[in-house]
This record gives C-alpha cells, sequence and structure tokens, in this order.
C-alpha cells in the first residue's frame, strides 16, 4: 500500500487531470443512463468502474516511476520492465476476480493473444469462467417473460441448479413435454446495460494509457472485445451460427452440433438438445476410454482448419468447455461443438489469401509471404508472419517438421529485442479483424493440442492440407469468360498439386525420420542380445 501510495505521489498532474475526466465521464454516464438496476447495483457499477480507474492509474504511475530515465535498449530497462509487467498483470488479475462479469471476460481475452508480454498472457490465464450463480428467483423470472408461458408448461422438469455458469449467463438441464432432453442457456437480467458501461470505461482506460505511453496502444483490443462480447449476447444469432456450422459438417460423422428448439428460443433463452460428453482436454477421461489422444487432437485441428480455409465461418471461442469429446460415434468418439456466440464469416478475399499464405509458409516462399503482408497490412513486419505461424524463421534453412537451427534462435532472440511495443502496438492495430480472431482461435488450439500431446507437425500438416483443399478450383468457381476460367482452373490446379506434393514430400520425410530412430533402436537392442548370449557362452563350462 506504500508503495502505491509513493507512486501516486510523485504522479503528475497531467495524471490528475486525466482521471478526473475518465472518473466524471464513467459516472456521467451512469447518471445520463435509464435505471436498469437496483440502487445497489448501480452503486456497484460505480464501484466497479472507480476500481478499475484507480488500477489502471497506479499501473500507469508504476511505469513511469520504475522505468524513470532508463535507456530502453539497455538490459536493465529490459529486466526491470519485465517485472513492471508482472507486478501490473497481477493488479489486472486482482481486479479482473473482484470486478467479475465483463472483466473476467476481458482478462481470458487478453490471456489467449500471443501478442501481449508474456507476463500479462500467464498470469490472466488463471482467470477461470466460475461465477457464483444467479438467485434462480432471477433466472426463472427471464425465462418466464421471454417464453411466455411458466415453467410447469414447457417442462416436465428443470433442474434449479445451474451445470454451468459463466460471466454472460447459466445453463439448467431440463426436459420438454415431449420428453427431449435439453440444455437451457439463460442471459442474466440487465446485462446489456451493464456491458455499454463497462466497456465503455475499458475504452476510457485504454486512450488514457496511450495519453501517457504512446507507444502502449490498446483500442484495438477493447474494439475486438466490445464486438466479440456484442455478439455473444445476441442468442437468437448464436442458434443461427450454431445451425450454420451443423450445416457445414453434416456430412462429417465425427462432428456433433447441438439442435435447437426455435419454439423456445429468444434473444435471452437459448433451448438446445442436451449432449453427453467430456472437456477436449481431458486427458484422464480420454486414457480411462482408451481413445487415442493424438487422434483427438488431429479431428480439432481439422475441425477447425476446416471452418477457417473451406467453409470460411469459424468459431471463435474453442477453449476446452466449449468441446466436448463424446463417446458416441464412428472410431469411438466424437467432438460435440458448443458455445456459437463468437462466431465470424471470413471476407472471401482474404480466406483465400490466408489459404495463400499457408501455401507460402510450407514452401518457404518468402516474396510471397511479403506479398500478402502488404495485402494484409503488416508489409512491414512480413518476416515475423512465419515465426507467429510455424515457428520457423522466414530464412531458415532447417525442414518444416523440424525445430530452428541453434543458429536461427540466436539471430530471432537479437531481433526480437529490437522489437518495441510501438511495433507490436502498430502491427495488431493493422491487422484485418479477420485476421485477429484468427490468432487468437488458433492459440486457443494450440494450448489444448499441446495438452493432448500432439506434436507440432499435426498442426502444420493439418494446416496445409486444409489449405490446399482452400485453393481448390472446384471450391472457387470464377469468372464466366471460357478462356479465363479454363485459365484459372488450369493455375489453381498446378497450386493445389504443388502444394499437395510438397506435403507429401515432408511427410515422408518425418515417416523415414521415424523409420530410422525405429531402426536404431532395434539395431541396439540386437546388439546388446548378441553381446550377452556371447558373453553367457563364453562362460559356459563344457564337460567332455
Amino acid at each position: 500500500m506504500q508503495m502505491s501510495r509513493r507512486i501516486v505521489s510523485k504522479f503528475p498532474a497531467r495524471a490528475a487531470a486525466a482521471f478526473c475526466l475518465i472518473t466524471a465521464g464513467g459516472l456521467s454516464y451512469q447518471a445520463n443512463s435509464p435505471p436498469f438496476f437496483s440502487d445497489s447495483s448501480v452503486s456497484q457499477g460505480v464501484l466497479r468502474s472507480c476500481r478499475a480507474i484507480c488500477t489502471i492509474v497506479i499501473t500507469v504511475a508504476d511505469y513511469k516511476y520504475s522505468l524513470h530515465g532508463l535507456p530502453k535498449d539497455c538490459d536493465e530497462y529490459r529486466h526491470l520492465l519485465s517485472e513492471v509487467h508482472l507486478r501490473s498483470a497481477k493488479r489486472l488479475l486482482e481486479l479482473c476476480e473482484t470486478n467479475k462479469g465483463f472483466y473476467v471476460k476481458a482478462g481470458q481475452f487478453v490471456s489467449s493473444l500471443r501478442q501481449v508480454p508474456k507476463e500479462y498472457s500467464l498470469t490472466l490465464s488463471l482467470l477461470q469462467d466460475q461465477v457464483v450463480p444467479c438467485d434462480f428467483k432471477f433466472i426463472k423470472e427471464v425465462i418466464v417473460s421471454n417464453l411466455g408461458q411458466d415453467l410447469s408448461e414447457v417442462f416436465i422438469w428443470f433442474k434449479e441448479q445451474p451445470i454451468a455458469a459463466a460471466s454472460i449467463g447459466q445453463v439448467h438441464h431440463a426436459m420438454l413435454k415431449d420428453h427431449q432432453e435439453v440444455a437451457v442457456k439463460v442471459q442474466y437480467p440487465g446485462l446489456e446495460k451493464k456491458m455499454k458501461l463497462d466497456t465503455r470505461i475499458m475504452y476510457f482506460l485504454s486512450e488514457f494509457v496511450a495519453w501517457f505511453f504512446p507507444e502502449y496502444r490498446f483500442q484495438w483490443l477493447v474494439s475486438e472485445f466490445t464486438e466479440s462480447v456484442s455478439l455473444e449476447l445476441d442468442f437468437v444469432q448464436e442458434a443461427k451460427n450454431s445451425e450454420t456450422i451443423a450445416s457445414n459438417f453434416k456430412n462429417n460423422k465425427f462432428v456433433r452440433v447441438p439442435h435447437i428448439f426455435w419454439d423456445f428460443t429468444t434473444k435471452q433463452v437459448l433451448t438446445m438438445q442436451f449432449c453427453h460428453g467430456h472437456k477436449v482436454d481431458d486427458v484422464e477421461f480420454l486414457n480411462g476410454m482408451r481413445i487415442n489422444q493424438e487422434k483427438v487432437a488431429k479431428l480439432l485441428l481439422e475441425v477447425f482448419a476446416e471452418m477457417i480455409f473451406v467453409h470460411g465461418f469459424l468459431h471463435g471461442d474453442p477453449h476446452p468447455g466449449n468441446i466436448l469429446v463424446s463417446t458416441e460415434g464412428q472410431g469411438g468418439f466424437s467432438l460435440v461443438l458448443l458455445d456459437h456466440g463468437i462466431c465470424k464469416k471470413l471476407d472471401e478475399e482474404f480466406r483465400l489469401e490466408y489459404c495463400q499464405l499457408w501455401k507460402a509458409l510450407i514452401l518457404s516462399d518468402s516474396k510471397k509471404i511479403q506479398l500478402l503482408a502488404e495485402r494484409f497490412g503488416v508489409g512491414k513486419y512480413y518476416r515475423y508472419l512465419p515465426i507467429i505461424f510455424s515457428g520457423r524463421t522466414i530464412d531458415s534453412k532447417s525442414g518444416l517438421e523440424k525445430g530452428m537451427l541453434v543458429e536461427e534462435q540466436k539471430k530471432l532472440k537479437q531481433d526480437l529485442k529490437a522489437l518495441t511495443m510501438e511495433d507490436i502496438s502498430s502491427f495488431m492495430e493493422s491487422l484485418p479483424s479477420d485476421f485477429l480472431i484468427i490468432l487468437r482461435t488458433d492459440e486457443l488450439l494450440r494450448s489444448a493440442v499441446s495438452k493432448l500431446g500432439a506434436s507440432k507437425w499435426v498442426r502444420l500438416q493439418t494446416y496445409g492440407k486444409y489449405a490446399s483443399l482452400g485453393l481448390s478450383p472446384k471450391l472457387n468457381p470464377c469468372s464466366d469468360l471460357k478462356s479465363v476460367a479454363l485459365y484459372t482452373r488450369l493455375v489453381g490446379n498446378i497450386e493445389y498439386i504443388h502444394l499437395r506434393l510438397a506435403i507429401g514430400v515432408t511427410n515422408m520425410v518425418v515417416w523415414l525420420e521415424k523409420l530410422k530412430r525405429c531402426l536404431i533402436r532395434f539395431h541396439r537392442r540386437m546388439s546388446a542380445a548378441g553381446k550377452g548370449m556371447l558373453t553367457a557362452f563364453s562362460n559356459c563350462n563344457f564337460k567332455v
């Protein structure tokens, strides 16, 4: 506490003025907004806002005070910066856990981005989307007001204790009058207006940080978070998204999407088929059921690769709680896709260019990567795209299935040291929105796949395969002009075959490496066995 007072006491008058402006803005929003909570709820909203403002003010002061006068290119500055990052991340963690609701959601959103300092992503990853369930009396009021019927008129039974509770709503287990088992997702009352206050305060705070640290520009992050949360609050749109994904995977026997019951679905109540299963990264369950973890990881990657590269319609929140492994399905298991609130229809031109990017990554085509980076608005940082997606430098000499050479790692470390927060902010705010949701989705998938023990090559192989499918001429009919159409189809076929051959050759290299290791192990065992037999033979005493 003394540390906080010392920092604030050294904080300039400019900060005090900004603090007053932001506080006044938040409070005026409360005053001008129509009443949507009780008086105690309004006071809680003001308290949450003030708590957030104080946390950010102290954090900004900490950065200013701790790093004052140090040149940015020295080791001491980098060491102290990491310490301040960690202290600040812990403050934000405490803020999110205390304020709950959208603050928890925001913390999770930040933790899923690899582009923020690791101190933040690792610390905020401790947040759990488990909240104290809302009193069933209020949940019942939401259901009755939305469906226009009492629970007894719609359901045979309805369990008051929720099976899941998150930051925007909770899920109850029930049975309809026609004996169909359902999951009923209910939104907390007054949430939409509460979100407007919280996200407005977050935006004010991002402006405040940018005022003192122009290189720390997080407005893009607040905008992306606000958009994703706004999507989640419309359960009708979520139901439509669910049906779109179900339609896209209707011929895939390994993927299940809960059926929507439209007669009992509104903007705040979503009634869907109840599906049994366990979280996709529940290794203990998979081992107990003798389900191959690598097969689960491969299927998970294939499903989302197909969404990105082929369908162009993406489920943007694949954390383990939203993907279940069911023991039903061919091969002994299937994936159940839940919670389709954050879904995005990718721009068709972007989808094709993203397929081209992965083709260039697989083929190590640096010129094509640079060209596509310019199309994405980040031409200045094209050298870092292979690192972000494949874990290799743009001029790497090692095979795609292998890691970086020691010399490449040393050079990369030096290059990354030269990057500033200004570079990261510029990179992130220049990316198209479609790219940002893919980055977040990919990071969540990597985390799940890593827990399942799958190798990096499984992901690269899968993405390369589906990128080639996404470029398939059958998927991309173009011009009505016969000559142009034939030429485009010919070029497309050549590119498709080229990429599939590259993946096939790399697969063969990987297979030969595995065969080589197996033969070496076999040879060592045989040699050891042979030596043992010779020793035993020489120790024998033969009597005539």
